[in-house]
This record gives structure tokens, C-alpha cells and sequence, in this order.
């Protein structure tokens, strides 16, 4: 296969280091097409269209992840090649990781897992904010909402609250130990009860829907069989639950005790009540979320029960959602849940890989304009602009440094930009992430995208003034 890549002056080195590596390992051969423009980014497809010249025997053509815009106007050109278009990473060093999830197989992100999300507290709650909540949950990924009921005490509105939610399309379950909410939730639409033992299971075949049957105490499993036995006499559904308990008080046992209920019983659904160990651990939940779906993938246990109370969790559903996908894609292919979802590394991130020393001084020589661009890596940030190159761990430090320059272009508006991609890079510095100039920080699944405030995307690429274009970065292929 013959890939040709486009790209702009300032970024030629660093993709021919990039490419002429991954070629060697990946095998392929390569062009490259250095258009007379500073930065890739500002390239459009319309552009690059009048402007492409395609090697005969071109299989792909990648162009710059910052090239926005309808890349049909690329592909009418190379038509006739029948080469394919695509639109690369916005960071050519992530080209490699690019070329891995290309030849990835097209399943990833179906699951069989289902999540189950409880509103705690819900009789305390109006019905509008308990509506607000579940619509919320359901576009984060829950299957069903969970109507947590207070222990001990009756529900008058829980068949109207039921009701309400169903009427909005959503599919609810009921989480009580007491027939008087039970029953009224059953009969307004509530498919699934949470939940039945010795106490309460002589009413479950009276409410007509899927029950949960867990054990009368966590440590009795001999009870929890009496309650399949007795739910299955009355042709109760079922989902088995031994309860998950938490760090410190049964944790290692309980999983035991998932364990030997599925040997027990190989073809019963079975549920897990993450909660227990996300609500009540000191750590943020993605993790432990990504843990505990993996355990049940492995095990066949097809839904679980999470809460967002606590403020480290408060991003449960999401991650659970994320979490299934990828460890359904793990089992299935006997492949490690790695390299796959990075939404799911929200503090880390994948790994930086640095420009290096040379190719920051390689800019500097090349670069015709003082425009500033921004880099943070080996623990010092980098300014670089014509035919200089600056550097420091401290932002004040480098600033500092630049102000003794005497520049004409730091102005009040450009110092707060300058400022403000600072922190950023600090921050990416001290948590060794990725920092690219005018981008949000890659938060995983909580990355809140930044609208570009120095790089103009609305104007139109003008390579005979190379030297007046504006801010950027030039890391893009």
C-alpha cells in the first residue's frame, strides 16, 4: 500500500521522522507533500484540492486533522486514483496509535452488559426533578432508572412517578424491600424489583415483572437458594444478587460468593451492585468501574447497579457505559482491555510523546513570523518564535523571559492568552499529559472542547505571506 500525506512547512521534519519510522514498522510506502503554507492547520479541503498532486499507484491520502471541512472537494480530485481520503490525527505523533485503530476490527462498542442507575432518595425529590435526573442518566448510558425508595417508610407517589417516567419512554425499576411500594410500582410499569428475600418473596408473584433475589444477609448464601427456589416454583424471573460488599468488611469474600453462585447456577442472569465499592472508596470511580464490569464480563453477569451520590462517582453511568464496551471487546477477542478506550484515563491520558530539543530548535531557525508557539515537555516549557526559543519549568519563569526580549506583540489581550495556554501546559507538565497549543487538555470522557481563540478557522489559507499567518502550533500532519 502507497500513503500519500499533506502537510505544511513547518511540521515536514517532524512528519517525515514520524511516518518514515511508522512505514518501516508497519509496512507501507509513503510520499509526502509539503504545500507552500506555514501551518497544516489552516489548510481547508478546498485548498488542498487545487493544490494536491497524487503519486500514481496512491492507495490513501491522509490529509492534516486540522483540515475542517467536506473532504469530498479532496476526494473528486483523486477520483479517478481511487484512493481513499481520510483526515489524520490532529497531532502527528499520534499517528501511530491512528494506524492501529484503523486496522482494529469494526465490533468495537457493542456489550451485553445492562446498567441499572439509581436515583437515591426519590419519595424526597419533586417529580420534575426526579424526571430531570433520569432523562440525564439515560443519555449517559442507563437502561433502566432505579426509583430508590426510603427504607421504612410508604410511598404514596410512586405509581405516578412510574408512570411519569414510563410515559417518557424510559424503562424503571423499583428498589424497595416493602410490597406497599412494590406493588403500586408494578402495576404503573416498573419492570424490575430490587429486591426479594425470605422477608418479602411470598408477594412476588402477585406483581407480575422480573424480581431481584438476594440473600437475607450477605454471608447466607443457603438463603439466597431457598429464594430461587421458592421464586422459581412460581415462575418468578429473576436476577441472582450475592451483594457486593465493601472494602474492609467482605469484599474479597463477596466476590467469592459471585463466583460460586454462577458455577452453581451457569445459566441465571445475575446482577452486581457496584455501589458499594464506588460510593463508599476514596478513589475515583472510573477505575474501579472499569474493574468490577470486567469481573462481571468474565463471570456472565449481565447488569449492574450504580449510584452517583458521592462526588468522586458522580460520573458513574458514563464510565460504566465506556467500560462495557470495551471489556465486552476484550472477552470476545481474548484481547487486552488496552490501547482501546483512552476516554476511559481521564487524569493521565495516553503517553506525550516529545518533539525533542532538535526539532524545537529546528522550528525556531525555521519559523519567519514571532507568533508564539507554546510546548511542554521533559518538565520545561517551551515559547518558541523566530529565531528564538525559550524555556523553563515555571510559566512566570518563561514569561519573565520573553519580557526581557522586549517584544512589540504581548499586549494585554495576548498576555492573558499566553497566560492562559501557560497554565495549561503547567498543568500537563505536572500530570504528564499531552499539551497542544489552542486544544483542551484530553480529560478523557470529562473533556470539555475549547473553541480556538488564536487560531482564525474562518480565514483563508494565504501562502504568499507565510510570515503573516497566525498563532498555531504546526504539529498537525
Amino acid at each position: 500500500m502507497s500513503i500519500h500525506f499533506v502537510t505544511g512547512r513547518l511540521a515536514e521534519h517532524a512528519l517525515c521522522d514520524v511516518v518514515g519510522e511508522l512505514a518501516a514498522r508497519v509496512g507501507f510506502e509513503y510520499s509526502i507533500q509539503v504545500l507552500n503554507i506555514t501551518v497544516a492547520a489552516l489548510m481547508t479541503p478546498e485548498w488542498v484540492a487545487k493544490r494536491l498532486v497524487l503519486p500514481p499507484g496512491t492507495a490513501r491520502l491522509i490529509l492534516p486533522g486540522y483540515c475542517e471541512g467536506d473532504l469530498k472537494l479532496v476526494a473528486d480530485v483523486v477520483a479517478i486514483s481511487g484512493a481513499a481520503v481520510e483526515r489524520g490525527p490532529r497531532d502527528l505523533r499520534r499517528l501511530p496509535e491512528y494506524f492501529g485503530k484503523s486496522a482494529a476490527p469494526d465490533d468495537y462498542g457493542a456489550y451485553d452488559i445492562q446498567i441499572i442507575a439509581e436515583i437515591n432518595h426519590a419519595p424526597r425529590l419533586p417529580l420534575a426533578e426526579i424526571l430531570a435526573q433520569a432523562k440525564q442518566l439515560a443519555a449517559d448510558g442507563a437502561d433502566l432508572i432505579d426509583l430508590g425508595c426510603d427504607q421504612g417508610e410508604v410511598w404514596s407517589g410512586v405509581g405516578e412517578c412510574v408512570a411519569a417516567l414510563r410515559s417518557e419512554g424510559l424503562r424503571v425499576s423499583i428498589d424497595s424491600l416493602d410490597p406497599r411500594n412494590i406493588a403500586p410500582a408494578a402495576k404503573a410499569g416498573a419492570e424490575l424489583v430490587f429486591s426479594v428475600n425470605s422477608g418479602n418473596r411470598a408477594a412476588a408473584a402477585d406483581w407480575g415483572c422480573e424480581v431481584v433475589a438476594i440473600p437475607d444477609t450477605p454471608d447466607d448464601l443457603a438463603s439466597l437458594d431457598e429464594t430461587i427456589e421458592y421464586l422459581a416454583a412460581r415462575g418468578v424471573r429473576m436476577r441472582l444478587d450475592p451483594i457486593l460488599e465493601p472494602l474492609g468488611f467482605g469484599f474479597a469474600a463477596s466476590l467469592q460468593r459471585y463466583f460460586a453462585t454462577r458455577q452453581k447456577y451457569p445459566d441465571a442472569e445475575m446482577l452486581m451492585g457496584i455501589g458499594n465499592l464506588t460510593e463508599l472508596t476514596d478513589a475515583d470511580s472510573a477505575a474501579l468501574n472499569v474493574l468490577l464490569l470486567g469481573y462481571c464480563q468474565e463471570l456472565g453477569i449481565r447488569s449492574v447497579l450504580t449510584t452517583q451520590v458521592i462526588h468522586w462517582a458522580q460520573s458513574s453511568v458514563r464510565e460504566c457505559d465506556l467500560a462495557r464496551r470495551l471489556m465486552y471487546y476484550a472477552v470476545r477477542h481474548h484481547s487486552l482491555p488496552k490501547h482501546r478506550e483512552p476516554r476511559l484515563i481521564p487524569l493521565r491520558g495516553p503517553a506525550p510523546r516529545p518533539f525533542g530539543q532538535k526539532q524545537l530548535e529546528q522550528l525556531a531557525a525555521d519559523l519567519k513570523d514571532d507568533n508564539y508557539r507554546l510546548f511542554a515537555e521533559n518538565g520545561l516549557l517551551h515559547l518558541v518564535a523566530a529565531d528564538m526559543h525559550l524555556s523553563a519549568a515555571d510559566p512566570f519563569a518563561l514569561f519573565a523571559q520573553l519580557l526581557a526580549t522586549g517584544p512589540k506583540n504581548v499586549d494585554p489581550s495576548h498576555a492573558f492568552y499566553l497566560g492562559y495556554e501557560l497554565a495549561k501546559a503547567a498543568t500537563a507538565l505536572t500530570l504528564d499529559k499531552e499539551y497542544r497549543q489552542d486544544d483542551a487538555l484530553d480529560w478523557g470522557y470529562l473533556t470539555r472542547e475549547e473553541r480556538h481563540h488564536r487560531l482564525p478557522r474562518g480565514k483563508k489559507p494565504r501562502p504568499e505571506r507565510p510570515e503573516n499567518v497566525d498563532d498555531a502550533a504546526g504539529e498537525s500532519p
